[in-house]
């Protein structure tokens, strides 16, 4: 757990520099194009195909490991090579059906997703999901290559090859400006294009067998059987999107747009927290179950389960105290302006409720995915669906997009409470909270430390705004590290450890 803790730090590190850069990103199109009709079609355009087809290539992504995982541990090492060759047909398959899917058929595409849209915006987002499409051959290879390097445990230098992702969108948000906004959804294609090539070289070292088999055999047929439930869970939170989105653009001008930064940053810390443990804890507790350790599965997913709640609770009541600062600091300069925040702020503010339970959902999904079984996040996914939409139809009429924001956090309550319950009924083997009291302490922890940071925001007052929200985190953090230590939360302990050096003294 030592070494984990290391390298979630040193990851943590890298993905702070990489949303440093997706911030940049945002910020520079927020300072350029601002919150309107280009930036709803840009937007719309890029959640499209991540709708529609990218929870494929993320449910062969997850079912490869633990099955690759059995490969490998019980069958041998070509067994395994045989069998993720059959599985990079399979994507090449998919990827190029779906690209031209996209192609041909975007004009209904966007109809259908947005039926909100009409005249220029219409126009130019059909444009855009033309381009937009193109991309999918590079993420579903970037998906499984990943994968493979997770397994093989490297970690790290995908975080810095991601950079180049953020620094291809940058490049075209400029040249968007400076020359026309139809370039901007070329930036997407050059950021991901070049990540897939980069990732490749990487996948290549560690021994990804690039060679596709002739046809996906009998082992890509396996994998379906596990990647079809996880798609169907995946297409549950993508409805999500789709019923937002579309009941936005029936909305202002620039609701599309506000909750879509809203989200982005709600996904962008827990991309910088919580998703770090799940990345680094999933391929080992793949592992343990194939190799049968039920007690060493139950050591780690109680600590990072532990290291989840530890993380994303702070910063779920921080985000909840100071939405409007956050999102001023952020975006608010160039065409961004207060109208603008003031659309965005409360969308941020209602996403940020359902923070925790996003990223514990996430967490004991991987938990249900290392055993195997894939059906029962999926069902949960489904009644969230239907909460979601029930939800949003309530609160849309007086609380407009808010109300969308607030029910997708309500949706991911019901999911974790019900993944959370039937985890202890379908394997008492497994224990996921080795001490409940800890997760008590966690909870008064990071509700005493949020609230001290409330009087040091406003006596530090009258310093830039920038300064005024640090010194108030400064203060929380502080405050978060001393409660826990006095409750000996031994998780922080061991993170302590490590920064101060003392992990191999």
């Amino acid at each position: 757990m030592e070494r984990v803790a290391r390298t979630a730090l040193f990851m943590a590190v890298l993905t702070l520099l990489s949303k440093v850069l997706g911030f940049v990103r945002e910020m520079v199109l927020a300072g350029y194009f601002g919150v309107g009709d280009i930036t709803d079609a840009y937007f719309m355009a890029t959640n499209i195909p991540t709708m529609i087809f990218g929870g494929v290539f993320s449910a062969v992504a997850l079912a490869y490991m633990p099955t690759f995982s059995k490969k490998i541990e019980l069958e041998g090492e070509e067994s395994a090579r045989r069998f993720t060759r059959e599985v990079l047909s399979l994507m090449l398959i998919i990827s190029g059906c779906s690209m031209l899917i996209g192609f041909f058929l975007s004009k209904p595409i966007v109809s259908l997703c947005a039926p909100g849209y009409s005249g220029f915006v219409k126009d130019l987002t059909v444009f855009y999901v033309k381009v937009t499409f193109t991309y999918i051959l590079f993420i579903s290879l970037s998906a499984l290559m990943e994968a493979f390097l997770q397994y093989k445990k490297v970690f790290l230098p995908q975080i810095i090859i991601g950079y180049l992702q953020s620094a291809g969108v940058i490049i075209f948000i400029i040249l968007a400006a400076k020359y026309s906004y139809y370039l901007l959804a070329f930036g997407l294609l050059a950021g991901y294009g070049m990540k897939a090539m980069a990732t490749a070289v990487l996948a290549k070292h560690k021994g990804f067998p690039f060679k596709p088999a002739a046809h996906p055999g009998n082992s890509a047929k396996e994998i379906m059987v596990l990647a079809l439930p996880v798609f169907i869970g995946s297409c549950a939170n993508q409805i999500n999107l789709f019923v937002d989105k579309n009941l936005a653009s029936g909305l202002s001008e620039g609701c599309v747009t506000a909750l879509s930064y809203g989200n982005t940053i709600v996904n962008t810390i827990i991309g910088l927290t919580t998703a770090i443990v799940v990345t680094m804890i999933y391929p080992r507790l793949t592992q343990a179950n194939s190799l049968l350790e039920y007690d060493h599965f139950s050591d780690m997913v109680s600590k990072g389960l532990n290291v989840t709640l530890l993380i994303a609770l702070p910063c779920s009541l921080g985000a909840l105290l100071y939405s409007e600062p956050i999102i001023r600091i952020i975006y608010e300069r160039g065409a961004f302006n207060e109208a603008a925040t003031s659309l965005t702020a409360p969308a941020f503010f209602y996403y940020s409720l359902g923070l925790v339970f996003i990223a514990l959902t996430n967490y004991l999904t991987r938990a249900y995915y290392a055993m195997h079984d894939m059906k029962t996040p999926v069902v949960y996914a489904i009644l969230g669906v239907i909460v979601n939409i029930g939800c949003n139809l309530l609160f849309i009429g007086w609380l407009g997009h808010r109300g969308l924001a607030l029910a997708t956090s309500i949706a991911a309550l019901v999911n974790t409470l019900l993944l959370w319950g039937n985890f202890h009924r379908k394997y008492p083997q497994i224990s996921l909270v080795r001490s409940k009291m800890k997760i008590v302490w966690i909870v008064i922890s990071a509700a005493v430390a949020v609230g001290i940071s409330w009087p040091v925001y406003c006596l530090t007052s009258g310093l830039p705004l920038i300064l005024n929200l640090g010194a108030a985190v400064a203060a929380a953090g502080a405050a978060y590290l001393i409660v826990l230590k006095l409750f000996k939360i031994d998780e922080v302990e061991l993170v302590i450890g490590i920064v101060r050096r003392k992990g191999d003294k």
